[in-house]
């Protein structure tokens, strides 16, 4: 459930085999241990994300973005640096937020989304010449929201993502600017909340207009209304334009997206290509061939298994044939790109790793370009050239130049940082459940520790579940390991990486088999990997968090918990979460599946019985993924059970956290919970409450 709720060298399910192994082209940190992690270092991590190649594959431009803690905001700034390697060049000041930046096709200009003040308000398109000066304002969209923006091939017309702005909650007052009294909202959609976005009004979809720069002229794209249109990617003659859309007679009521296509011409009529009742394109975009007879896609599983869903690359033809690259291939797929020679590659998630991989477009397989256990977070393809975003256990992302199957590195905001970290390695673990399924999983043990000795140990959950841990950088990790701590993950049935079959397993029947995977391997661990058996706590953020109550429910061998944005009886969440979908496909309407509402609300119904765990319950007031009451129900039921609990309520926050001095705040209580309950401090662990003096959750 709640899909967005917060290895080992294996070639598997169609993988053809490697030419050669490929090393992670990072710079070795020095062998002179320096200094632990601490969570200043937060502050200084620099968030490396969207490269972008210019068209003459000479430069790539991308963002950085870092916590300002002394403002209490994150602050974003545009880079550009060569390809053949050299200094970076600083284009945005990180006080002046900027974000998806781009080249225009014709290389003349680097553009940007900006609400910088201008002479209008709101997110616009601003420009600046390449050869340097101050950016310009570029759109002037003032009735709607502006999302997101995509030259056209020529560079004479924008490619708009807009969206009704919202209605004001209130009336103006007379001097403009301040609320005269509120008005209400009124809703009748069958989906009518989500994260961060609040409630849905009935206007409130995305579609496409076609920005005329020479004319100011702003259009609609499609003859289409009370559709959302998705993902729009132009072809490369620049005639048509490509995206994603739900036509069903209510989309709200289904999970399906299709591929259209339109002639890129204002009032046209969109043309669907695909026909799978599920999800098509919802994976990573959409990919043009460069002969622009053909799309890239991914397909997603049935409605059942929405959340489950290992997408598998597909391509569509002009006149709607799909065909299924790499069809052997059991792994997840996503960002298609095409590179100039016609090859299709994907970024592939495998067990504990993510990397890319050329598909075969007429095969069941697929050929990994990158070995190692790192991650590849981003990808994409331009000139020529291929760049990602690439990280390893050690090494925050930075962006690389993929050539043919190795890396060269282009970007180092965090090199010097790193340089002076002492960091924990990870290693690999493998367990077996009592029902014989083999799970795998990560260990990061304590700095210092040494092959023999006995830990305290946390078993950190990811959410999902349709996630995995993987070997990328984790400040988590290296924050536990810092001050004596070794902390497991587990990739329990449910998760990513290991097909779709282990993914499906627990459609229907929460926390029952995540369960036996999370206790097998917390049992291999005390065994034979390092864990304290005596000094346990176990914690996790969104679906982890609903894991944490499931597991406190199933056993007393941990010390102390920490659910995080948790949940523990879905009877409290139907219409309160915006997981409405998966309801209805996979446990079906309460009052048709009472005893399976039932079964799976034991942490909460049978909490007198089954939990006896000191546990920390913490979650956003504005968060409508898992929203805060299932934190607050299994908070008073452990206060009604005198069993030792704490209730840390974020205003304010979505489902992930924005505000630096929360995330500060929320590392410190983690630490502080477990370092009192798990290592036995001979004091209660205390923080300064969050809420100020007079909060009532505004």
């Amino acid at each position: 459930m709640f899909a967005h709720r917060g290895f080992r060298l294996l070639l598997r399910g169609g993988l053809l085999p490697l030419a050669c192994a490929v090393c992670l082209a990072m710079p070795a940190r020095g062998l002179a241990a320096q200094r632990p992690i601490t969570l200043d270092d937060l502050a200084r991590i620099g968030r490396v994300g969207n490269p972008v190649i210019s068209p003459d594959g000479k430069w790539v431009l991308y963002s950085v973005s870092r916590m300002d803690t002394k403002e209490d905001k994150n602050h974003t700034e545009l880079w550009m640096v060569p390809w053949d390697g050299g200094a970076a060049v600083q284009l945005t000041s990180g006080m002046q937020p900027a974000g998806h930046a781009e080249f225009s096709p014709d290389g003349k200009y680097i553009s940007f989304l900006s609400s910088r003040p201008g002479k209008t308000k709101g997110a616009q398109v601003w420009v600046m010449n390449r050869m340097g000066g101050e950016p310009e304002q570029l759109t002037a969209i003032t009735d709607q929201d502006l999302d997101s923006y995509e030259w056209s091939p020529d560079s004479k017309r924008l490619l708009l993502t807009l969206e009704p702005k919202a209605r004001p909650d209130a009336k103006p007052g007379e001097a403009g600017d301040k609320p005269e009294k509120p008005l209400p909202i009124v809703i009748d959609r069958y989906h009518f909340k989500e994260d961060v976005e609040g409630y849905l009004r009935d206007d409130e979809h995305q579609a496409l207009y076609l920005d005329d720069l020479a004319t100011g002229k702003v259009a609609k794209l499609t003859t289409d209304h009370g559709v959302d249109e998705r993902g729009a990617s132009w072809s490369p003659d620049g005639t048509r334009i490509a995206f994603t859309s739900n036509h069903d007679p209510d989309p709200d009521r289904t999970y399906n997206s299709d591929v259209f296509v339109v002639a890129a011409q204002a009032g046209s009529t969109a043309k669907k290509l695909t026909t799978w009742p599920g999800p098509d394109g919802g994976y990573g975009g959409l990919a043009w061939s460069p002969d622009g007879k053909s799309i890239a896609y991914t397909q997603g599983a049935e409605a059942r298994l929405a959340l489950y869903s290992q997408a598998r690359p597909a391509v569509v033809t002009l006149d709607g044939k799909v065909t299924y690259p790499a069809s052997g291939l059991d792994r997840a797929a996503r960002q298609p790109c095409y590179t100039s020679d016609g090859k299709l590659i994907y970024l592939i998630t495998d067990d504990r790793a993510e990397y890319p991989a050329v598909v075969e477009q007429n095969g069941p397989g697929a050929q990994r370009l990158l070995a190692g256990e790192t991650v590849t977070m981003a990808m994409t393809c331009k000139a020529g050239r291929i760049a990602v975003i690439h990280t390893d256990d050690a090494h925050p992302g930075e962006i690389f130049a993929l050539e043919g199957m190795s890396l060269r590195q282009l970007t180092h905001a965090n090199d010097s940082l790193m340089a002076e970290l002492q960091l924990a390695p990870t290693e690999d673990v493998t367990s077996h459940s009592k029902d014989g399924t083999e799970v795998h999983g990560l260990m990061t043990h304590p700095l210092g520790w040494q092959a023999g000795q006995k830990s305290p140990t946390i078993l950190f959950i990811h959410g999902g579940p349709n996630g995995q841990d993987q070997h990328a950088f984790d400040f988590m990790r290296q924050w536990f390991a810092a001050n004596g701590f070794a902390e497991m993950n587990v990739n329990y049935r449910g998760s990513a990486g290991r097909g779709q079959d282990y993914a499906k397993a627990i459609a229907g029947d929460w926390g029952h088999l995540e369960v036996m995977d999370l206790l097998g391997a917390v049992d291999e661990a005390v065994a034979h990997a390092g864990a304290d058996g005596d000094h346990l706590g176990i914690g996790g953020w969104s679906y982890g968090g609903i894991l944490t109550d499931y597991t406190s429910a199933s056993t007393d061998r941990f010390k102390a918990a920490i659910s995080g944005a948790g949940m523990a009886m879905p009877f409290s969440f139907f219409g309160v979460d915006e997981y409405i979908l998966q309801y209805h496909y996979e446990l079906g309407d309460p009052w048709k599946a009472r005893d399976l509402y039932i079964k799976l609300s034991y942490p909460l119904l049978e909490a007198d019985k089954r939990i006896h765990t000191p546990t920390m319950y913490m979650g956003g007031t504005r968060d409508f993924n898992v929203p805060l009451v299932g934190g607050e129900q299994m908070y008073q039921t452990l206060q009604e059970l005198n069993i030792p609990t704490e209730l840390v309520v974020y205003p304010d926050q979505f489902h992930g956290f924005t505000r630096p001095s929360f995330i500060v705040d929320r590392y410190k209580r983690w630490l502080a919970w477990y370092t009192h309950y798990v290592k036995g401090a001979s004091s209660p662990a205390t923080l300064p409450a969050i809420i100020p003096a007079g909060y009532e959750g505004k």
